[in-house]
């Protein structure tokens, strides 16, 4: 602990979950990406699995209460504050509620790393220490973007390997093209499909014994010829 404590004296601006995660990387862990040996990968692959224990048994990412159940819904959301989310995608992710009722959609889809991710890119660009601009993302980088990380998001190759180049020296902006791409990912996959599972439409009182209609104007998805999601007005 020491050592990491030499190396990163930025611990003092750690959360708890990465301050214990910190705590599991070995010296060599904390450098920049660069080649590695037969035996390197190895260490890594065992590093990677014990992240990967870590994460799981400590629940999703601290913005997304890890207790509540993912076959669970908070019982004081309102039919009418659920249905403002169908607006568009951008509209639910304002809405705290909105990201934690998401974020257990995308468990039954085993894509959470999708939402967890965006809402570290999200608290990354808030934050004003450069020590802890520096932890945090390589904590972002280690669990969420390295092949074969715990939590790997779906990315191209270039744009992984752009951060991998600036991760030794990170900017504000270094994970923004990643985020924008996993944005686009849910807004065009995983949300149109969100507003038509069971978690959403119980929400909303629109399936389910003595299930109440509620009528207002909204945008409903549709996909155009290229299969890209639109939204377009509609009556409820």
């Amino acid at each position: 602990m020491e050592t990491l404590l030499f190396l990163f004296p930025q611990f003092n601006y750690m959360s708890p979950k990465e301050e214990a995660y910190f705590k599991m990387l070995g010296p060599e862990d904390l450098q920049a990406p660069k080649m590695k040996d037969d035996s390197s990968r190895q260490k890594d692959k065992e590093r990677k699995s014990r992240l990967s224990l870590f994460l799981t048994k400590s629940g999703s990412h601290e913005n997304v209460s890890p207790h509540k159940k993912a076959n669970t819904t908070p019982s004081n959301i309102s039919a009418e504050a659920a249905l403002q989310w169908s607006d568009s995608f951008e509209e639910l992710l304002k809405h705290s509620d909105g990201v934690e009722t998401f974020s257990q959609f995308l468990r039954t889809e085993f894509s959470e790393e999708n939402i967890e991710f965006w809402l570290a890119c999200e608290e990354y660009k808030t934050i004003d220490s450069e020590t802890k601009l520096l932890s945090k993302a390589k904590y972002i980088y280690t669990v969420f973007i390295e092949s074969e990380a715990p939590k790997e998001v779906n990315i191209d190759y270039n744009t992984k390997m752009a951060i991998q180049k600036s991760i030794s020296q990170p900017t504000r902006s270094c994970f923004e093209a990643a985020q924008m791409k996993v944005h686009s990912l849910m807004k065009k996959d995983s949300y149109p499909r969100f507003l038509h599972s069971d978690i959403y439409l119980r929400l909303t009182r629109r399936k389910g014994p003595g299930a109440t209609m509620f009528r207002r104007r909204s945008r409903s998805c549709v996909f155009n010829e290229r299969g890209e999601a639109t939204t377009e007005p509609s009556a409820w």
